[in-house]
């Protein structure tokens, strides 16, 4: 799978895929990444990307025909010109979108070729927006200095669900937001005493029965205290269930 990243400051992207799993995975060719500098698509000598908004107000806007000469790019590097647009998913980033989640992730991972745009400045001109996305995605209600981070959450939350990325497939299962719940808690099994607290004891005692019978009230305990919104989606699906 490709992952594309048009943004202004490549070395933000390049740098998160040194080190870690994300790096194996390169190494493995079960993944690769593609940095694509904006500027590049620039047509004047100062290679201008922005400019002021219509209207007025502060903060530059990113120009929709310089981003569409670097997506057209994005996606021809992957395919030919008849199958770009078919075979590539392009994602902006931007505080006025959904916000993403683990659903999400799994979906996308799907995907042959994703193209992140990644806004700076006051934001990407709309026109580009409506004319070239696939999806436009948020990780939050707060404000970022530009989509980078954004798009390297989505990228790693999407890449980890690609077959052989964890080194074991296991470690997919019983993640928080399946089901609408979040993990249990967990612990790791040592010697040492940590202060006076000590793990649930019946995590030791070898019935996994039980402990996947506590494991599921735990959840529900730590989502209905940490997350009450995710806790009555749960019960609605449940209602929804038991109704059927």
């Amino acid at each position: 799978m490709t992952f594309s990243f048009i943004t202004l400051f490549p070395a933000l992207i390049e740098s998160y895929f040194q080190d870690s799993i994300l790096k194996i995975a390169r190494e493995k060719g079960l993944i690769t990444t593609r940095t694509i500098q904006l500027r590049d698509f620039a047509l004047d000598s100062y290679k201008s990307v922005d400019a002021p908004q219509i209207g007025g107000g502060a903060g530059q806007v990113l120009l929709p025909n310089v981003l569409e000469r670097a997506i057209k790019h994005a996606a021809s590097q992957q395919h030919t010109q008849e199958a770009e647009s078919k075979n590539t998913h392009i994602i902006f980033l931007t505080p006025c979108a959904k916000h993403f989640t683990q659903s999400d992730a799994i979906r996308l991972a799907t995907k042959e070729h994703i193209v992140f745009v990644c806004g700076r400045y006051e934001g990407i001109d709309e026109r580009v927006i409506e004319a070239y996305a696939d999806e436009v995605f948020c990780i939050g209600d707060f404000i970022l200095t530009g989509g980078e981070l954004a798009a390297l959450c989505l990228c790693d939350s999407i890449a980890r669900q690609i077959p052989q990325v964890l080194g074991n497939a296991s470690s997919l299962q019983g993640e928080s937001f399946e089901n609408s719940l979040l993990e249990a808690p967990v612990f790791a099994r040592t010697s040492e005493n940590f202060k006076d607290f000590a793990p649930v004891s019946e995590y030791s005692k070898g019935n996994h029965n039980k402990i996947a019978v506590l494991k599921n009230h735990l959840a529900l305990c730590k989502t209905r205290y940490f997350r009450p919104d995710l806790f009555e989606r749960w019960k609605t699906t449940q209602r929804v269930r038991n109704e059927k």
